[in-house]
């Protein structure tokens, strides 16, 4: 095998499986990210911009929602499956402009969480920015005005549908002109990481069933989770959510769509063990084979997948400072970079997320270091250990006099801007956009003044 392939295997770039069919290694050994026939050196970005930084590519947002409706719209085709599919992006995966726009662009519709991101949709919808086709649904608990800006929308001619999740929005909606949803709590136990005991959210089987008919309902919703690792965890679920849909099919003819919340895993460990594909092409043929024998028509299907959509599409890159023994492990070492995990890459240290991590430069390097990461500010637990095990890095003594080895984190395109913080007063990486060959600075690096403006000084 060409020592290039070797190298691509050894740092598992360029394969599906672990979200690097964006990624790839050029002559001088560097990182680049491919879109189309133009290639990034992500070298050549740190030299120019510094770091830490974070690197946005719009493509493989697009790619990514791109491929999720046509393997749907395919398999709707060859199941003959009589209903529609529509995809929702969950604003508050994440709320930057330059993820939103790429997904509505390309066909997605929105979901939202909270009266801040509906006045979002709110603006882009008053100036004309959003087709009059696009669907908004709206999830998460509901204040009075969250609720009168769903009212007001609707007057507005927007398709938006309020998703019921406690009773009294129920007695809210019921003077709403619209369409409606009602969100079920599943009372089904799945393997994913963050899986809740408890769920406050939604109505039990029983409460639905006491309410009779609901005026005007549209959609029966549930969300059992976020990275589930087993298919039958995702299909389970389905099958009791159809259950209840078809009895309250019989007292609410309206009701014509189910939403099966999000869910759908990415690589950052590789606990699960199934594709997209499998996925969609077993989801529909059970909905059609459960509808046919049960004598009503098919629901189109809405799915949620934020985390699959975006996490891919961002990049955070750390410059390695200096090393440190680990007192614990022979010829083992600290890697200390010039970020912070507790800050930009707070799943580190909230739910021991782990991620993919591959130089940027010298990936050809022939000696490597059993390296734990940490980060800048003075908590302990501003590290990345890769959760008990350690990373194969390269070792900095082979490294060319006054080089530095720098690292680039992927999948960091889901939660993390919103979760970030300022521990110790440090600054949030620059965010680059890459696109169209070209590079912009879409958030500028912060300034001693500007963080401490947060604090009120």
């Amino acid at each position: 095998m060409p020592k290039l392939q070797n190298l691509r295997k050894y740092w598992k770039l360029g394969v599906k499986n672990f979200n690097t069919q964006y990624f790839d290694i050029n002559s001088a050994n560097h990182l680049v990210a491919k879109e189309g026939n133009y290639q990034y050196d992500l070298m050549n970005i740190v030299k120019k911009y510094g770091t830490p930084l974070e690197i946005v590519f719009p493509f493989i947002l697009e790619e990514r929602v791109d491929e999720l409706i046509d393997l749907f719209n395919s398999y709707v085709k060859i199941y003959r499956y009589p209903a529609k599919f529509f995809y929702h992006y969950p604003m508050k995966v994440n709320q930057n402009k330059e993820f939103i726009l790429p997904l509505v662009t390309e066909g997605a519709n929105l979901e939202t969480g909270s009266a801040n991101e509906l006045k979002l949709v709110k603006k882009m919808w008053s100036t004309g920015s959003l087709n009059n086709k696009i669907k908004v649904i709206c999830n998460g608990p509901k204040t009075k005005e969250y609720l009168d800006l769903i009212g007001e929308l609707k007057t507005k001619n927007l398709d938006i549908i309020p998703i019921i999740e406690d009773l009294n929005e129920l007695a809210y909606l019921k003077s709403y002109r619209g369409n409606v949803g009602i969100r079920l709590s599943v009372d089904v136990k799945v393997s994913s990481h963050w899986n809740h005991k408890v769920d406050r959210y939604g109505l039990t089987e029983k409460e639905i069933s006491r309410l009779g008919k609901i005026k005007n309902l549209k959609i029966l919703h549930y969300h059992i989770g976020s990275q589930i690792e087993l298919l039958k965890d995702i299909l389970r679920p389905v099958r009791k959510a159809m259950e209840v849909y078809l009895k309250l099919k019989q007292i609410n003819p309206s009701l014509d769509t189910l939403d099966i919340g999000g869910g759908m895993p990415i690589p950052y460990d590789r606990k699960f063990r199934y594709s997209i594909d499998s996925l969609i092409e077993n989801l529909i043929k059970f909905l059609k084979e459960f509808c046919e024998k049960n004598q009503i028509a098919p629901p189109n299907i809405v799915c949620e997948w934020g985390r699959y959509v975006v996490s891919p599409a961002q990049v955070t890159i750390y410059k390695v400072l200096c090393e440190k023994d680990i007192q614990q492990g022979k010829n083992r070492k600290w890697y200390v970079v010039d970020g912070s995990f507790m800050n930009d890459l707070l799943d580190t240290w909230a739910l021991h997320q782990k991620w993919h991590v591959v130089p940027v430069n010298y990936l050809n390097s022939k000696n490597k270091t059993q390296s734990w990461l940490a980060g800048m500010t003075c908590d302990a637990d501003d590290k990345y250990t890769g959760q008990g095990s350690y990373i194969s890095l390269p070792r900095l003594d082979d490294l060319e006099k006054d080089d530095s080895l720098y690292l680039a984190i992927f999948d960091t395109g889901a939660y993390q801007d919103a979760l970030a913080s300022h521990h110790c007063l440090l600054s949030s990486p620059v965010k680059l956009l890459a696109q169209n060959g070209e590079i912009k600075i879409i958030r500028r690096r912060e300034t001693l003044d500007d963080v401490a403006k947060t604090f009120g000084w």
